[in-house]
């Protein structure tokens, strides 16, 4: 179910508080974080416009009225925005990592 490739965009802010995360992006239609895995699971969310999550051949789309979704440790995922002015935020705990 993959579409044309994400464009790859860098974080606008990230921050670290003790052993959390917190990695804010802004994002136009069709720019995201490409499929990429890591050894750690995270929380994305989205504050504003919306974003498709990509994972296992499935989709979900995401608002700022959706739940945060847990992406889990080592699994290929990725998040593209939908629409231009999307905010989403990626929230690690990084403790061991």
């Amino acid at each position: 179910m993959e579409t044309a490739e994400v464009a790859s965009i860098s974080p606008a802010h990230t921050v670290r508080i003790e052993n959390t995360v917190f990695t804010v992006y802004h994002a136009n239609k069709g720019q995201g974080i490409p499929y990429h895995a890591h050894p750690y699971s995270h929380l994305t969310m989205c504050h504003a416009g919306s974003c498709i999550i990509r994972k296992k051949g499935k989709e979900l789309l995401i608002t700022k009225e959706s739940l945060p979704v847990n992406l889990i440790a080592d699994g290929a995922h990725e998040i593209e925005a939908i629409e231009d002015n999307t905010v989403f935020v990626n929230v690690a705990d990084v403790r061991d990592q």
